[in-house]
C-alpha cells in the first residue's frame, strides 16, 4: 500500500493560505476532503499525486452510493481541482486529471428570510435587566444593522467601532477589510450596553473584545448560536434560525426598501456580485406577495 501523500496536501494548504488568505475553516474543510480521498485511493493502491480521471470518477460514484450530498461533493471537487492545478503549476504532474470532470448539478436553495415583524420581535426578546441581556440585544442590533457574518461579530474589538462616526471596521473572508454604517438604533444599544453591561461581564479584566462571554473572553460561534435560538423561542419565531438568518434578513430588507444590488454587495463583503444576486429572488417573491395582497388587480 502506498504511503499517504500528507506532505503534498500540507504544501497545497500552505499555498492557499499564502496566496489567497483562505480562512482556517475553509482550509480544514479542504484538508478533510483531500484526506478522505487520499485514504480511499490508498486502499486501492493509488497515490494521490498520480490519480487519473477514471479513478476520480470512480470516487464520485462511490460518494453518490454512500449518501454524500451534491453540495458536499461539489466542494470536494472544487478543492480537488485547485489541488491538481497547484501540482501542475509546480511541475509535479503533466496533466490535470479533473479537466473533464463535471461538477454535480446543484439546486440553489433560497436563504430563509425573516419578516421585518419577526426581526423586531427577535430584537426585543433579550431580558434587559441583566448585562447578558444588554449584550445580546446590542449583538442582535449590530448583526441586523450591518449584515455581519457571525465570526465577524464575535471577534469585534473596541477599536473596530467608531461611535462618533457611526461605523465599524470588520475583516471578512480573505481578511478583506470593509467599513459598514451602524445606524442610530444599533448605536443606541451599543452605547447603553457599554455604559451599563460590558464592565460587569468583564469582571475587572482588561479585554478589548467588544462582546465578551461570561468569562470575559471572546464568545464562541456555538455560544452565540445557542443565544439566538433562545431569543427566537422567546420571540415566538417558529422557523429554525441561526446567526446567518439575520444576515439574510439584512440583505433582503435592504433590497425590499429600494437599495441597489451593488450597495448590498459592498455591505455584505461579497467579492462576486453573483453571490449577492440570490437575494433578489427573495425580494422579488416578497414584492409579488405584497402586490397580490394590496393591488386591486393582484
Amino acid at each position: 500500500m502506498p504511503a499517504l501523500d500528507d506532505s503534498v496536501i500540507d504544501r497545497y494548504l500552505d499555498a492557499l493560505w499564502l496566496e489567497k488568505g483562505l480562512a482556517d475553516n475553509s482550509r480544514e474543510a479542504y484538508r478533510s476532503d483531500l484526506a478522505l480521498f487520499n485514504g480511499w485511493l490508498s486502499e486501492r493502491g493509488v497515490r494521490l499525486a498520480v490519480a487519473g480521471r477514471e479513478i476520480i470518477l470512480d470516487h464520485l460514484a462511490w460518494r453518490l452510493n454512500n449518501g454524500y450530498k451534491a453540495r458536499s461533493t461539489a466542494r470536494f471537487l472544487s478543492g480537488l481541482r485547485g489541488f491538481y492545478r497547484y501540482l501542475l503549476r509546480e511541475g509535479e504532474i503533466a496533466v490535470d486529471p479533473t479537466l473533464r470532470v463535471d461538477l454535480p448539478r446543484l439546486g440553489r436553495p433560497l436563504p430563509k428570510a425573516l419578516s421585518e415583524a419577526d426581526v423586531e420581535a427577535l430584537l426585543a426578546a433579550p431580558d434587559l435587566g441583566d448585562p447578558i441581556g444588554l449584550r445580546d440585544r446590542a449583538m442582535l442590533e449590530v448583526l441586523y444593522a450591518c449584515g455581519l457574518r457571525v465570526t465577524e461579530l464575535i471577534s469585534l474589538t473596541l477599536e473596530q467601532v467608531s461611535m462618533r462616526q457611526g461605523v465599524l471596521r470588520t475583516f471578512g473572508k480573505g481578511n478583506k477589510e470593509r467599513l459598514v454604517p451602524l445606524g442610530d438604533e444599533a448605536l443606541h444599544w451599543l452605547e447603553r450596553y457599554q455604559r451599563e453591561g460590558r464592565d460587569e461581564l468583564l469582571g475587572g479584566k482588561a479585554r478589548d473584545v467588544l462582546f465578551p462571554s461570561l468569562r470575559g473572553d471572546q464568545m464562541t460561534r456555538q455560544t452565540f448560536w445557542h443565544r439566538i435560538k433562545l431569543h427566537a423561542k422567546v420571540a415566538g419565531i417558529a422557523t429554525s434560525i441561526s446567526p446567518h438568518t439575520l444576515r439574510h434578513a439584512f440583505a433582503t430588507h435592504l433590497l425590499n426598501h429600494g437599495a441597489d444590488l451593488r450597495t448590498v454587495q459592498m455591505l455584505l463583503g461579497h467579492s462576486d456580485l453573483s453571490t449577492t444576486q440570490i437575494y433578489t429572488h427573495i425580494a422579488r417573491a416578497r414584492l409579488q406577495e405584497l402586490h397580490a395582497q394590496h393591488h386591486p388587480r393582484g
